[in-house]
Parts: C-alpha cells; structure tokens; sequence
C-alpha cells in the first residue's frame, strides 16, 4: 500500500515523498535535509527523484541527494535542470517498479513554459508542483494566461476525488482573496473557515481535491458568470471572454494583500 508523506521545507513548501514503508520517491526537493532527515527517521530507501519545474526551491537539494544516493532523476523535457536522466513530455509514463507505481506526465505550462504534473491513476493523486494551488494558482513567470488557463483546465479535467498535492502552503491568502473575486460563493465561504481551523491547529491544509477547487477556487472557476460579473462591476475587466477573466484575477492576485 503505497502512501504519501508530507515534509515541509523552507516558509511554506511542502516536499512529497511517496512510499510503501520500504522504498521512497521524492517530489521537488528543494531542500535536501528535511528529506534526508525523513528517509532515516521511516526507515525509507530512496529510489527516484521527480521534479515538475526548475525553480530553486524545487530543485535546490538534488545535487546533495544524488551524493547519498544514485537514483534515476525525472523533470520536464523543456525546463532548464541538471542531473536529469529521463526528461518528460504531455503522455510520457513514468515507471517506478520498486513502488509498483506509474505515473502519467502532463504538461501544464504557465508558471514555468516546461511545467510538468504527475498524476496517479490508481491511487487518485496530482502532484502539480506550482501549477495549481489549494485555492489559487501559481505566478505567471514564463508562460501565458492563455497558456496557464488550458493548463489549469487540464487538471480541473481529472476525477473529481483526484488528491492535490501542491507544493505551496499558501491557502488562506489564496482564499481571501478567491472571497474577495467571489464573495456570495457559499462552499467558498465554508471552506475558508475549515482550512483557517486547520491553520490555527498548524495542520496543513493540502492536499486537497479537483472537486473542491472546482467549487471554490477561483483560477478555475474564469468561466463562472458571477466572477465575471464581479470583475466588470470593479472595472477590472470589460468582458466576459474566459482569458480576459482569468488574466485580470491573475493581475488583481500579484498586487492583492
């Protein structure tokens, strides 16, 4: 039975290590202690590295891995990383025997032009790096609106049980400000005050699901008439297009505090 566990690293990054008591994956680490310090602790083996983007606080601690442990290493064909041994396209299969695990590889760009996410079938996980956030999406550093808008529709596209594992604690201020773009959404409402519950108790509020962010977040709800309505009524946009949306809700994000 494979499980996911949480480490967090630096402010608010979680690294994700997959594993089955024995053998481990580890996704996006950044920093390479916390991991290691996990790895010992379960008594874990670390068998593969699988990367989503070529940020610092992503790949930061792969070179210090790799010198513990000589390990196949999978990242997107067109980020710019080091030590990769297996660079991954849209529909590529990553195989992982020691876990019985397999991997679907989507190209989401938009954050980074190679972004990739992972996705377990079997087991209902995303692992979407800084695609998707709980309750937002990430910055546009290299990619488009329109671009990220068809990445974010790609993964609002999987079941809706499907588990979110975002690399980011960022929740709470995604979703005051997902209140601010929608405030008469009352799952909306009911979801802040759960995931502000968890916050005071210092539980992670990831992962979540598609099924909730569909409800609840705005990024992936550009097409929604009552955020369209409410973005033309603050004169933050003059029309209804989904692109026109989704990139004034993106602008309003980056300056909102």
């Amino acid at each position: 039975m494979l499980s996911v566990l949480t480490v967090p690293a630096f402010n608010d990054n979680y690294l994700w290590i997959i594993h089955d008591g024995v053998h481990a994956a580890v996704v996006d680490p950044g920093d390479a202690a916390p991991i290691l310090a996990a790895l010992e602790t379960h008594k874990l083996s670390l068998v593969a590295i699988l990367l989503t983007h070529h940020h610092s606080d992503h790949v930061g601690g792969v070179s210090t891995l790799l010198q513990h442990c000589k390990v196949p290493v999978f990242a997107p064909r067109h980020d710019p990383i080091a030590n990769v041994t297996t660079a991954l396209d849209e529909g590529d299969i990553v195989n992982i025997p020691e876990l019985g695990l397999n991997l679907s590889v989507l190209h989401v760009p938009g954050h980074t032009l190679g972004h990739i996410a992972y996705v377990a079938k079997e087991q209902g996980w995303l692992f979407c790096g800084d695609t998707l956030f709980a309750g937002g999406c990430g910055r546009l550093f290299e990619g488009t609106p329109t671009q990220m808008l068809s990445s974010l529709d790609k993964l609002a596209a999987l079941p809706d049980d499907t588990k979110v594992y975002c690399a980011h604690e960022y929740t709470i201020s995604n979703l005051r400000f997902a209140l601010a773009a929608e405030p008469d959404n009352a799952a909306l409402s009911a979801r802040f005050k759960a995931d502000q519950a968890k916050r005071d108790q210092d539980i992670p509020t990831v992962p979540s699901n598609i099924g909730l962010e569909k409800s609840t977040n705005p990024f992936l709800r550009a097409r929604e008439p009552a955020i369209a309505q409410h973005l033309i009524a603050e004169g933050r946009v003059n029309s209804k297009d989904p692109v026109a949306v989704f990139t004034a809700l993106r602008e309003w994000k980056n300056n909102f505090r």
